[in-house]
């Protein structure tokens, strides 16, 4: 414990003084690099500027990464992550210096690393101290559906993220509907919706929005159902593509438009990779609902049945229905075990899915909890995980390696930032770029490698050359010119 609170300290200072050198202006030609780096005390660091020259010559025994500016791809959403139940009972347990530091450290663009994106639950999910829903039994008519319970904790916690950042990209997931309107009458463990009360459960989400609304949270859009394949120990329901498809065009997406909500974003599937082609062709083949959906979600826990990460799946999607959206919409690294707070692979498990998911058309990434304590709850199943930042005891906050991993891209690539082409000659080095509105290009590299790899950076007939530490993140930002 002691040895772990030293750390968080210390990570901390070092994130303040990189964010502190942000502000560092230079020359036309300059480049400024901030960088993550294992067995360093570099966390989101500012380093020396580097400048462009001109005259490098084009060599097989050089390494390139090389930046194109001239076309552009999809334009960047928001980076964020989920406020739910758990991460919000957290932040209300913090004392009041502690609830402005997180604030800060995730949605201060300057002071942290500018969260605009943020994912919440309707009703209970497994992150919640215990299942609960806003409706009593039997109501089908939903009079007397509230939002009560998410007053104590997750409506004041949004409330001061909205006021922190003044406009917040907020989506909702129903993990599952009330019991009694389950196959298998309860919350838990799968089931399937009764289709007599499709009409009831299209009417929940509009209540659910009209609820949230009128608290002052806005809210973006809305994800059909939380992993519709899944058979979990804790809130879930199950929906098989042409279920979801029908359900859609059916139900959901006529009473969006009948309440006036055609302009919120409706995301099917909300699940992982693996099965990600085969529920978007089934739903946006179907021209009844595809007219609906505004793009796919999908999570990464494909890896947990011991596979790799299935990004082609995705790519797929994109090149297949180029005119829908990707969204990430949840990933955390694994089962926690609080030894591995410190381990240097729950950041790269986050770049390494970063760079491929926006190489492959992805305009929105979400991690899932914001904060957990230092045990990876609350959780009333005891699925207990990792999040970017834990609090220890309530009295210190822990900032594990994927917070500054996502933070690598989160403070540089800002929402309406359009990607733009960037390639490697070799695969030691993981890259992806885009172009801020305000003309700024950032790129990030990855070193998940044992050695530091020489790179020269090209753009434009000019390079620079940059050195990439081992196990290291940077983002390299410049003026384009």
């Amino acid at each position: 414990m002691k040895n772990i609170l030293i750390i968080s300290f210390c990570l901390f200072t070092i994130n303040s003084f990189g964010q502190t050198a942000h502000k560092s202006k230079g020359t036309l030609n300059s480049i400024q690099v901030y960088t993550t780096a294992k067995n360093t005390s570099l966390r989101l660091s500012a380093q020396k500027n580097l400048e462009f020259q001109k005259g490098v010559t084009i060599a097989e025994n050089k390494v390139f990464i090389f930046v194109d500016d001239s076309h552009t791809f999809q334009t960047m959403l928001g980076i964020g992550g989920a406020v739910t139940d758990a991460s919000a009972e957290v932040f209300a347990r913090l004392t009041p210096p502690l609830q402005k530091e997180l604030l800060n450290a995730y949605y201060d663009p300057v002071k942290g690393i500018g969260y605009t994106l943020a994912r919440t639950n309707i009703q209970s999910c497994d992150f919640s101290s215990g299942s609960y829903s806003y409706v009593e039994n039997g109501d089908s008519a939903l009079k007397t559906f509230s939002v009560k319970h998410d007053e104590q904790y997750r409506i004041p916690l949004l409330k001061k993220i909205i006021s922190k950042v003044g406009h917040l990209t907020l989506f909702a997931s129903p993990w599952s509907p009330p019991a009694w309107m389950k196959t298998n009458d309860d919350m838990l463990h799968g089931g399937r919706l009764l289709p007599k009360y499709d009409q009831s459960w299209a009417n929940f989400y509009v209540k659910f929005i009209r609820a949230y609304e009128a608290h002052g949270i806005p809210v973006w859009g809305l994800t059909v159902q939380n992993e519709p394949m899944a058979v979990q120990k804790w809130e879930s329901c199950n929906y098989t593509a042409e279920e979801e498809r029908d359900f859609i065009k059916n139900y959901l997406g006529p009473t969006l438009v009948r309440n006036g909500m055609v302009h919120k974003k409706l995301i099917a599937w909300d699940h992982n990779r693996d099965l990600i082609y085969h529920r978007a062709q089934v739903i946006l083949n179907d021209p009844a609902a595809a007219k609906y959906v505004w793009g796919i979600g999908y999570h990464w826990y494909e890896t947990w049945t011991g596979g790799p990460m299935q990004f082609d799946n995705v790519k797929k999607v994109h090149e297949t229905f180029p005119t829908k959206n990707l969204i990430f919409t949840e990933g955390t690294a694994e089962v926690f075990n609080y030894d591995s707070l410190a381990s240097w692979r729950l950041g790269e498990t986050y770049g390494n899915s970063m760079i491929h998911d926006f190489n492959d058309g992805t305009v929105g990434w979400t991690d899932w909890n914001i904060l957990l304590d230092e045990k990876g709850g609350p959780n009333h199943v005891g699925n207990f995980c990792f999040a970017p930042i834990h609090s220890i005891d309530g009295t210190k906050l822990f900032y594990t390696n994927s917070y500054y991993y996502i933070g690598q891209f989160s403070k540089f690539i800002r929402p309406g930032a359009k990607r733009i082409n960037a390639s490697g000659n070799r695969t030691a080095l993981l890259t992806t770029a885009f172009k801020n509105k305000d003309g700024k290009i950032a790129v990030v590299v990855m070193n998940p490698g044992d050695n530091p790899v020489e790179y020269n950076l090209y753009y434009k007939g000019n390079s620079a050359l940059v050195n990439s530490l081992p196990h290291s993140i940077s983002t390299l930002v410049f003026k384009s010119f």
